[in-house]
C-alpha cells in the first residue's frame, strides 16, 4: 500500500523568494501602484530577507491597507441576512481539506452503512427557505455536495440516463437513493422564494452539472439563471494554482476550469464573489499568484462584488488527520492575507471578514486590517462546523450593531450587490431586518429560539 504524502514530503516548484525587498513593495503599495506577484509576496512575508513574520514590519503592512480601506469605502462595515440552505453532503471527489461531505454510497437505498449526513429534496429547501424569508432574510446561500443523482435539469437527466458508462461520469439515478436531490433547477426554483435573492452553483457545481455532455459554462449558467439564480459564489477557488490542488483536492476542478466557468457566469450576466482557502499545504508565492489570478479575472469581468478569505480549519479534515498538515493558518497569517488583498485587488471594492472562520474578537480585528464587510446572518451554518469550527451558527443585527460599534465603525444593512444599503442607528433598537420582501425590522430570532440555538452550538 502507497504511504500517504506527509507534510514532511511536499515539494513545490513555487516558493516565496523574490528579488523585490520589503521596503519597495511597501512603499508601492502605499502609493497605489498596481503590485506584482513578488510585490505581494514580501508583504504577506513581512520580508523574505528574513525567517518568521517580523511584527513590526506587519503593523505597517496592516495599517497601510486600513488606510486603504477608508480611502476605498470609508467607514462603514456592512453586512447582510442570509441563510445557508445547503441540499446534500452526498459527494464522493474526495478533497482532502473537506469534512462537509458524507460519501456519497453511504446514501443508497441498498447500504447497511448508516450517514450522519443529510439530502434535501427541492419541497423541503422550499419549506426552509419560506420560514427564514418570513423572518425577514432576502438572501439564501447554498453550496452542496456533488451527489451522483444531481443533473442540472430534465434534459440533463436525459442525457446521463443515456450514457453507456454512467459510473465514468459520477452518475446513479435518483432510484438509487433513499432521498433524490431533484435536479439543480428544481432546486434553484423551489428557493426562489418571494422575490428571495439565491446565491448558488460555484464553478465546481456548474462542472458536476454538465458532465457527461458537451454543453459550455454559458449554457449551464443560462438554465440556471432563467430557473431563477441571481449570483454565483466564487468557491470552490481554494488556491489556484495546480501544484497545490495536486496535493488538496486532485479529483475538483482545475484552476482553468474555474476561470472559465468564472468568466462565462459573468458573460451570462452574474455578479459573483470571489474565494481564496488558505492555511494548508500552500506558501506565501501561491497565495500571491492566487491574488494576481482574481484580479485579472476581474480586469476581464468586473463581475466580482466581494473577496472573501477564508482560513482553513484543520481540526476534522483528511488533510490534518493523515499528517499532511499539522493545523491551520496563524493570526498574523490571517492579518496579512486580508491586507494584502486589499492593496493587491485594486479593481475589487469589498473585503470580507468572516465571523464563522475568525470568531468575534479576530473578526473584528480584521475589519482594522483592510476588511469592510462582515458577512452575514446565516441562520444555519454546516460545512465549518463540520470541520471543526467553533464559532456558532447565527449573529443577529443586535449582535452586529454592539460588534460594529464597538470598534468606532457604522454599522449598514447591505443587499447581495451593495446597490442598497441602509445606516442602522445603535440608539434605535430594536434591530432587525429591513431590506427583504418580508423584513420589517423585527429580529430574526426570539431571545428563546437564540438560546436554544447558542446551547445547541455548544454540544
Amino acid at each position: 500500500m502507497e504511504r500517504p504524502v506527509t507534510e514532511a514530503d511536499l515539494e513545490f516548484e513555487h516558493v516565496p523568494e523574490t528579488d523585490q525587498s520589503f521596503e519597495n513593495a511597501l512603499a508601492r503599495a502605499r502609493d497605489g501602484d498596481r503590485l506584482t506577484v513578488d510585490d505581494a509576496i514580501e508583504l504577506l512575508t513581512t520580508g523574505t530577507d528574513s525567517e518568521g513574520i517580523d511584527r513590526r514590519r506587519k503593523e505597517r503592512v496592516l495599517e497601510a491597507a486600513d488606510r486603504r480601506r477608508a480611502e476605498v469605502v470609508g467607514e462603514e462595515v456592512t453586512f447582510i441576512a442570509n441563510l445557508n440552505n445547503n441540499v446534500t453532503t452526498a459527494c464522493n471527489v474526495g478533497c482532502l481539506f473537506c469534512n462537509f461531505k458524507d460519501a456519497a454510497h453511504t446514501f443508497e437505498r441498498e447500504t447497511e452503512i448508516e450517514t450522519a449526513g443529510f439530502t434535501k429534496t427541492p419541497a423541503e429547501s422550499r419549506e426552509i427557505v419560506a420560514d427564514a424569508v418570513e423572518r425577514g432574510i432576502y438572501e439564501v446561500t447554498s453550496v452542496s455536495g456533488l451527489h451522483p443523482a444531481f443533473a442540472l435539469d430534465d434534459d440533463h437527466r436525459e442525457i446521463l440516463e443515456a450514457h453507456p458508462n454512467p459510473k465514468e461520469i459520477n452518475y446513479k439515478p435518483p432510484e438509487a437513493y433513499e432521498t433524490s436531490p431533484g435536479t439543480y433547477t428544481n432546486q434553484i426554483a423551489a428557493m426562489s422564494v418571494d422575490d428571495v435573492h439565491v446565491h448558488s452553483m460555484t464553478p465546481e457545481e456548474a462542472y458536476h452539472a454538465r458532465r457527461g455532455t458537451d454543453w459550455d459554462y454559458e449554457e449551464v449558467y443560462s438554465r440556471l439563471q432563467a430557473a431563477g439564480l441571481d449570483t454565483v459564489p466564487g468557491t470552490a477557488a481554494e488556491i489556484l494554482v495546480e501544484e497545490v490542488r495536486e496535493v488538496i483536492c486532485p479529483g475538483k476542478i482545475s484552476t482553468d476550469g474555474w476561470l472559465e466557468a468564472m468568466e462565462a457566469a459573468a458573460s451570462v450576466g452574474f455578479d459573483m464573489t470571489a474565494t481564496i482557502m488558505y492555511g494548508h499545504v500552500e506558501n506565501e508565492a501561491h497565495r500571491a499568484m492566487h491574488l494576481q489570478r482574481v484580479r485579472e479575472l476581474q480586469d476581464r469581468t468586473g463581475a466580482i462584488t466581494e473577496f472573501v478569505p477564508l482560513s482553513f480549519i484543520h481540526q476534522n479534515t483528511p488533510l490534518y488527520e493523515h499528517d499532511v498538515v499539522a493545523g491551520g493558518a496563524s493570526t498574523d497569517e490571517d492579518e496579512l492575507i486580508i491586507a494584502v488583498s486589499r492593496l493587491f485587488l485594486d479593481n475589487i471594492e469589498h473585503i470580507q471578514s468572516s465571523w464563522v472562520k475568525y470568531g468575534d474578537e479576530h473578526g473584528l480585528k480584521l475589519l482594522n486590517c483592510g476588511a469592510d464587510d462582515y458577512m452575514g446572518t446565516i441562520l444555519s451554518e454546516e460545512i465549518t462546523k463540520r470541520a471543526g469550527g467553533g464559532y456558532g451558527e447565527f449573529r443577529s443585527f443586535s449582535d452586529y450593531v454592539e460588534m460594529i460599534t464597538s470598534i468606532g465603525r457604522v454599522p449598514v444593512e447591505r443587499s447581495t450587490d451593495y446597490e442598497t444599503r441602509r445606516v442602522i442607528d445603535p440608539d434605535e433598537p430594536p434591530f432587525g431586518p429591513r431590506l427583504g420582501p418580508n423584513a420589517d425590522g423585527t429580529p430574526l430570532l426570539t431571545r428563546e429560539e437564540r438560546e436554544t440555538r447558542a446551547t445547541r452550538s455548544a454540544k
